[in-house]
C-alpha cells in the first residue's frame, strides 16, 4: 500500500499515535495541526484519504469537509471525521456533507485503521459489470464509477455510489440496512443503521429528478423501482 493518509488534529501527540499504526498497516502518512497546514499541502498532493478531526484551533473542521465535499478534484477523497463529541448531531451533520465515515474520541487506533482500509477498499474495490439503466433516465457504470441522470455526470461519495450501485443491482428488491451496511463494511462494520439513512437521503438529492426511483420500505430498507 503506498496511499497518502492525510491527519488533520490539533494535537500532536495524536497525530503521532495515529501515524504510528497508519504507517504499520502500509500507509504514508501527512500530519497537520492545522486546516491552513492542510490547504497549504492540499495542491502539492491530492490525499487518498483524509482523516479529519472537527474542532481545530483555526477552521471548523466541517467546513473542511464541506470544502472538499463540493470542489470536483477533491469531492472523491474519503473522509473519515474524529470529534470528542459525542452528540449524534455532530455525526449527523458531518454525514450529509459527505464524511464517509467517523469515529468519536478516545478511540482506538487499531479500530481507526480498519476503518481507514475499509473505506479505502470500497473506493478502489472495481468489479466487472455492465452498465446498469434505469427507468430510461438513471444510468449506472460500476467500472467508471459513474452515475449519470438525463445523460449528466452526478457527483457522489464513494459510499453514496456503492449504495446506489447496489440497490440498482435488483431493480424492486428490498435490501434492509443491515444489508447495505454488510455490503459497505463487512465484518467491519462499526456504524449505526442512521447512518445508511442519511447517505439515502444525501443521495437523492444529489440525483434530481432520479430521486423517485429510491423507495423507502418502512421499517425494513430501501429499493430501487421504477
Amino acid at each position: 500500500m503506498n496511499e497518502v493518509i492525510a491527519v488533520i488534529e490539533d494535537e500532536p501527540d495524536i497525530i503521532e499515535l495515529i501515524s504510528l499504526h497508519l504507517k504499520k498497516a502500509g500507509f504514508r502518512v501527512e500530519g497537520f495541526e492545522t486546516g491552513d497546514g492542510f490547504f497549504k499541502f492540499l495542491p502539492k498532493r491530492i490525499p487518498d484519504l483524509v482523516i479529519l478531526d472537527l474542532m481545530l484551533p483555526d477552521a471548523d473542521g466541517l467546513e473542511i469537509c464541506k470544502f472538499l465535499k463540493k470542489k470536483d478534484e477533491f469531492s472523491a477523497i474519503p473522509v473519515i471525521m474524529v470529534t470528542a463529541k459525542g452528540e449524534e448531531t455532530d455525526k449527523i451533520l458531518g454525514l450529509e456533507l459527505g464524511a464517509d465515515d467517523y469515529v468519536t474520541k478516545p478511540f482506538s487506533p487499531k479500530e481507526l485503521t480498519a476503518r481507514v482500509k475499509a473505506v479505502l477498499r470500497r473506493k478502489t474495490q472495481k468489479e466487472e459489470a455492465k452498465v446498469i439503466e434505469i427507468g430510461q433516465i438513471l444510468s449506472i457504470n460500476p467500472d467508471k464509477f459513474e452515475a449519470l441522470v438525463e445523460g449528466q455526470k452526478i457527483e457522489l461519495t464513494s459510499t453514496e455510489f456503492r449504495i446506489l450501485e447496489l440497490l440498482a443491482s435488483k431493480k424492486g428488491w428490498v435490501f434492509t440496512r443491515d444489508k447495505i451496511l454488510d455490503y459497505l463494511w463487512g465484518d467491519e462494520k462499526l456504524v449505526l443503521d442512521r447512518t445508511i439513512d442519511v447517505h439515502v437521503k444525501n443521495l437523492r438529492e444529489k440525483l434530481g429528478k432520479a430521486k423517485t426511483l429510491i423507495k423507502n420500505v418502512r421499517g425494513i430498507g430501501y429499493k430501487v423501482e421504477e
